[in-house]
């Protein structure tokens, strides 16, 4: 097998966040659900909008954010995506060739246009988001480079992704060819609202052994496996992939691998402002060590620390310098 070109190719939404603080009671105004993910059309996109006050517009997306976090340690990365021909396409497509990572899918002409994730942050650092897909909807298996793709190490899925037709097409064209190239599939659920509404694909593909490293939440993971209790979770699905990775938020992680299990502990944070992206981080911090042969406490320890840089400051892309934060921590265990 040839020496892999790239260590993480990743296809996802390409979204531009848009982020504004506001108080519980414009949730409850808004009828939003505190904490969730709502997909919304292009009239409740320009209502919610309209009722931001003054916002930062960030790109973001899911996979996109975990290959930000990966590059940002040094990783080589590219990134399948579908953005509309208009300015916030073009805001996407910059920010994230800036942060080092090849991004070559096509801009798409006309309607709809490119996707926004409307986000409302409360005082305890809780984001709601509501997002319209646009044109990340769109990505048909025609933009997929298949010879980029073979040449990853790893393949990095969001489940976000797999709702509108033609991009749930295009990775499972992208497994295919992944697999036949003999790289790894990782694979994040994303939501639970996206479990409820594919459950059946995901657990199919787990059954039949088409994902090797799968991230989900505490609540996913429920949802996945139908498991009120997180033990007894863990335990329906730790067998069936050959990595497992749960986050717990604040009480830390579960990794299980090769019939060893690790817990970790949540990396101390002195203040909680945003949680956009705790997850997306995790699993880039987790994927650095994985990609490299570290030992499972280590990749953990890695996703932690990049989750709680993350959760210190508004947006889900770095903004301290992820590896010597990573380095420091690896360091002052090891000497510990």
């Amino acid at each position: 097998m040839p020496q892999p070109r790239y260590d993480v190719i990743a296809i996802g939404n390409a979204i531009v966040d848009v982020m504004a603080p506001c108080d519980d009671a414009l949730l409850e105004e808004l009828e939003l659900r505190k904490g969730g993910m709502t997909l919304v059309d292009t009239a409740r996109a320009r209502t919610l909008y309209d009722a931001m006050g003054p916002a930062r517009e960030i790109s973001g997306g899911s996979a996109a954010n975990t290959l930000a976090g990966l590059a940002a340690l040094g990783l080589e990365c590219a990134f399948i995506g579908q953005v509309a021909d208009d300015q916030l396409g073009e805001v996407f497509a910059h920010d994230i060739r800036a942060a080092g990572i090849d991004f070559d899918t096509p801009a798409r002409a006309g309607d709809p246009p490119t996707a926004r994730c409307l986000i409302f942050v409360t005082p305890d650092g809780e984001r709601t988001m509501n997002t319209f897909l646009g044109a990340s909807q769109f990505l048909p298996p025609a933009a997929l480079d298949e010879d980029t793709i073979a040449s990853a190490a790893i393949l990095y899925l969001e489940g976000y992704l797999w709702d509108p037709e033609e991009p749930r097409r295009a990775m499972r064209r992208a497994i295919e060819v992944a697999r036949g190239a003999g790289r790894q599939v990782a694979f994040t659920a994303s939501e639970s609202f996206v479990i409820e509404r594919h459950g059946d694909d995901f657990r199919a593909l787990i059954a039949d052994g088409l994902i090797d490293i799968l991230f989900v939440n505490e609540s996913e993971l429920a949802s996945l496996t139908g498991k009120a209790s997180f033990e007894d979770g863990v335990a329906s699905l730790a067998g069936q992939v050959p990595v497992l990775v749960a986050t717990r938020s604040a009480r830390g992680a579960v990794a299980v691998a090769g019939g060893e299990r690790v817990d970790i502990a949540a990396e101390p944070v002195d203040r909680v402002v945003d949680t956009t992206g705790a997850g997306d981080l995790f699993a880039a911090g987790f994927l650095s060590g994985h990609v490299s042969g570290a030992p499972l406490r280590e990749c953990l320890r890695r996703g932690a620390v990049c989750a709680a840089e993350i959760i210190s400051h508004y947006g889900a892309r770095p903004e301290a310098d992820l590896a010597r934060l990573v380095a420091e921590r690896t360091d002052s265990l090891l000497q510990g």
